[in-house]
């Protein structure tokens, strides 16, 4: 008698022999975590790569102080519930420390300052593995990536210098001062995330299903009102019913209008959409063709 597995089997299969991959090859990795649903879908297979034992390695979280309080608050929920270290950095803090000139604008974003704040943790615990959610259908500089990324010692990436991972062989030998950055999730869509949240029964931040929130109109995007981004005389605060499809900062990621209140009426708002979630969401990826990828040189995640 064959068994086979499903397609969601199979990819929750090669996430998890990529977790114990990661836990034998490196000294000191890390998951880095966001409160989001992929970095919780991380956690979730973390769990059952070591099950019955805790995940061998910390929650590290970078906040950028502009994060949806329901995040951060679903963020230390689950790190209390599972028994997880949590480690996080502040933005803010780094700002101060290094005298940084934070941007300026309506929609003034930190993203590209946590960067500075994430190599510095990187440095402070010695982290040579960093484990992440980024998906290849997510941006096109995703899609260069394979799932364990070198970084030298600064932190940069160079696409061109891209490992070989032929029959599942992942090598993570590295130089002193040089870290992984491992992507256990790259071969999953936003589609096949959602079907195993809700094949898995996963729980999620409210932030993710229909909900009335005030928010403000701009060039078609729908901004959660906030303190972080500058209200003037010619917005208009409206209260809409809406859901976020991806949760990155309230300062660059936009809502959709949806009254999807349930996991089944995500998955068929999603299966409509033609629309990748960042595409459609993230006003930060918007500033150039190239913005992912010029961050990631630069030692974004």
């Amino acid at each position: 008698m064959s068994y086979q597995l499903d397609y969601l089997e199979q990819l929750e299969a090669e996430s998890i022999y990529m977790m114990r991959e990661i836990a034998a090859q490196f000294e000191k990795p890390a998951l880095l975590f966001s409160g989001g649903k992929d970095s919780i879908l991380m956690v979730h297979l973390a769990m059952k790569a070591f099950a019955p034992m805790k995940i061998p390695f910390p929650l590290v979280h970078i906040d950028t102080g502009h994060n949806f309080i329901e995040a951060l608050n679903y963020r230390d929920h689950l790190a209390k519930k599972i028994g997880a270290e949590l480690i996080v950095r502040y933005v803010e803090d780094t700002i101060k420390a290094k005298k940084l000139t934070e941007p300026k604008g309506k929609f003034a974003s930190r993203n590209w300052l946590q960067t500075h704040t994430l190599l510095d943790t990187i440095e402070e615990f010695k982290f040579d593995a960093c484990i992440g959610g980024a998906r290849r259908d997510e941006e096109k500089a995703r899609a260069k990536e394979r799932f364990f990324s070198v970084r030298d010692e600064f932190g940069q990436w160079d696409p061109k210098l891209q490992r070989p991972e032929l029959w599942n062989i992942y090598n993570g030998r590295i130089h002193k001062g040089e870290n992984v950055r491992v992507f256990p999730i790259s071969n999953w869509t936003e589609l096949d995330v959602w079907n195993y949240i809700r094949k898995e029964k996963i729980e999620l931040p409210s932030i993710y299903f229909s909900h009335f929130r005030d928010v403000i109109e701009h060039e078609g995007q729908l901004i959660a009102a906030s303190d972080f981004i500058t209200i003037d005389e010619n917005d208009t605060i409206l209260n809409k019913k809406v859901r976020y499809r991806t949760v990155g900062d309230m300062t660059c990621t936009a809502a959709i209008e949806s009254d999807a209140s349930s996991l089944d009426d995500v998955i068929n708002e999603i299966t409509a959409s033609r629309i990748s979630e960042r595409g459609e969401t993230r006003i930060d990826d918007r500033v150039t063709e190239a913005a992912m990828e010029d961050r990631k040189k630069g030692g974004y995640f």
